[in-house]
């Protein structure tokens, strides 16, 4: 799996399920990058409140879904909702290497520990150790941190792993049961540590 730089545009993006559905039905049917980014200008295919916002979803979610090989298409196609955003996590965790080590170094080791909680205070640990670690991340203000907590909290708990008492300062972490044909897709084609991080083991 690459690994991108470190990067926090995540302070901007949502999960977008609805939207990766989408652009991965419509690359099924035919349509290339190109035929959607056009469509997405002209017909605000996402529904985006502006064109800027439109153009954010489409750069995202593509970016995402290249980040996975093209062969998860029609296994995407063919599971059910739950499986489907798990495959959309697995794409946003591939393009965002800040957000996937968060995922790999925190939530996976509270599920082997046997620990359901995420906090806050694990968050700001995580942060602290990378600003320690690498430049760009230290270069971050604490604004840019809590709304970075803020995104990965709701991303995880749009895939369906964090528990929705958004006002809470601890959070249940739900541990995800992979499809067998997710868990084998993802070892196949070099997403292991994905299926790692997921399922909590070593």
């Amino acid at each position: 799996m690459k690994r991108n730089k470190y990067s926090a545009g995540a302070v901007k993006f949502s999960f977008w399920f609805m939207e990766f559905r989408k652009e991965v039905q419509m690359l099924a049917s035919g349509n290339t990058f190109d035929d959607i980014k056009r469509l997405n200008e002209e017909e605000n295919i996402f529904g985006a409140s502006t064109p800027a916002r439109a153009k954010l979803i489409y750069s995202t979610v593509t970016a995402r879904i290249k980040s996975l090989d093209e062969s998860f298409y029609t296994l995407f196609l063919e599971s059910d909702v739950s499986t489907q955003k798990l495959f959309a996590l697995a794409g946003t965790l591939a393009h965002d290497t800040l957000f996937f080590d968060f995922v790999y170094e925190v939530v996976r080791e509270k599920l082997i520990i046997g620990s359901n909680l995420l906090t806050d205070a694990d968050i700001n640990i995580f942060f602290k150790n990378k600003q320690e670690q690498n430049e760009d991340v230290e270069k971050l203000t604490e604004a840019t941190i809590n709304r970075l907590r803020r995104s990965y909290k709701t991303q995880l708990f749009e895939a369906g792993l964090l528990d929705d008492n958004t006002k809470s300062s601890e959070r249940q972490i739900i541990k995800p049961v992979l499809d067998p044909v997710l868990k084998h897709w993802l070892d196949d084609y070099g997403y292991g540590q994905i299926a790692k991080a997921l399922e909590g083991i070593r």
